[in-house]
């Protein structure tokens, strides 16, 4: 193969997306039990803090997933620098977000942080779990 080949995109691609539809739910019932734990710790504050927490890391991880989905299909060797690129950024705004959020009197603050810890925690468990139990294609 020469340089100004492409590889051929991968038979079945779906398989890169296929966790995101259990991954979703999983992380809507996730943030309905933090809203719910910060609701009754300390009111509404805290309720919004923590479902806002997991719907962030929940966005997020949705975008970097279809982004290296995208660059698959398009074209493989874009892969590594999208992803990398992707995780930069959402890192970065994780970053962002829980340096801000926290630093702020609003009551919610902490909630927000717990939220996302929660959401990054538990979004990486079920995606581990997902691709150990259900295997891509050869």
């Amino acid at each position: 193969m020469t340089n100004t080949e492409l590889a051929p995109p991968p038979a079945d691609p779906r398989w890169r997306v296929a966790h995101l539809p259990f991954l979703t739910a999983v992380s809507f019932a996730l943030m309905l039990c933090a809203a719910s734990a910060g609701y009754f710790a300390g009111g509404s504050g805290p309720a919004l803090g923590a479902g806002l927490g997991v719907l962030i890391v929940t966005i997020s991880y949705s975008m970097s997933t279809l982004v290296i989905a995208w660059a698959d299909t398009v074209r493989p060797a874009l892969i590594m620098p999208l992803a990398l690129f992707t995780y930069v950024l959402k890192y970065t705004v994780l970053g962002v977000v829980l340096a801000y959020g926290v630093s702020t009197d609003w009551s919610g603050n902490k909630a927000l942080g717990l939220g996302i810890v929660a959401g990054v925690i538990v979004w990486t468990g079920v995606q581990v779990w997902w691709f150990t139990k259900i295997r891509p294609p050869k």
